[in-house]
């Protein structure tokens, strides 16, 4: 058991919360029960998460993905009343981390996805101020892009959409989970031979060709269920709770 102030200062301090600049607040975003000893994990707190996390009697919900995003509709109307009444009627924590949870160097979403693919990391890459949230690095040996796709699918279970704009093999590459498709320059200023994210928009198709480069959307969903597998599976080692990740299928 850990005390909830105990658990979101060490989380704050571990992630570096107060250097990122957010789309949302990093943290505890509902208070539930003070006392944790059962954490459910996730990418996104959709409903279905709430759901099993109810179901399984967890007092904590840690998810890259929660609420009281910039921009967004603020009042606690329709599905936003139905996630927090659910959360707040059953005295669940939710913990939600985005981009400290992207870039931090060991539990971060692409460092484990460089674990899942076999990548070497070699350096970062950001684009304006704040920390680097994407890396570099190199494949374990050089592959045609169509032979590093089957890899992908065959670790994250999801087969990647493909755009060959590069050379007949890949070595080198650059990554960002999630929705990164807009630093498909930056990737391609640093010389790589492809660029790996979740996400893809129209334009990113004529990008990758025009630039001469690999690009690869591998799934917002797929690529970014490390970090939180992660995360929850370091607290429930320092703090002797409960982890289990529930990982809700989404096509993304």
């Amino acid at each position: 058991m850990v005390q909830r102030n105990e658990l979101t200062t060490y989380l704050d301090d571990l992630l570096n919360v107060a250097t990122f600049e957010d789309y949302c607040p990093n943290g505890l975003q509902v208070e539930g029960r003070p006392e944790i000893q059962k954490i459910i994990g996730g990418v996104t707190a959709s409903q279905a998460l709430i759901d099993a996390a109810i179901q399984q009697g967890a007092d904590t919900l840690l998810v890259h993905h929660g609420y009281f995003w910039k921009g967004e509709d603020p009042r606690v109307i329709g599905m936003k009343h139905r996630r927090l009444s659910s959360l707040l009627e059953a005295g669940v924590n939710l913990l939600a981390y985005h981009l400290p949870l992207d870039a931090h160097p060991e539990l971060g979403n692409n460092a484990q996805l460089a674990r899942q693919l076999d990548l070497t990391i070699t350096g970062s890459f950001g684009r304006g101020a704040g920390p680097d949230i994407g890396l570099v690095g190199e494949l374990p040996n050089r592959v045609t892009a169509e032979v590093f796709a089957g890899q992908v699918a065959e670790k994250l279970g999801r087969t990647p959409l493909l755009i060959s704009g590069g050379k007949d093999s890949i070595h080198t590459i650059a990554w960002c989970t999630g929705a990164a498709q807009g630093y498909l320059e930056v990737a391609a200023a640093l010389g790589v031979d492809a660029f790996l994210t979740g996400e893809v928009s129209e334009q990113t198709v004529h990008e990758a060709r025009e630039l001469g480069i690999h690009f690869f959307s591998a799934g917002h969903h797929a690529t970014e269920r490390g970090g939180v597998m992660a995360l929850g599976e370091h607290l429930a080692s320092k703090f002797g709770i409960s982890f289990q990740f529930e990982d809700i299928e989404n096509p993304v």
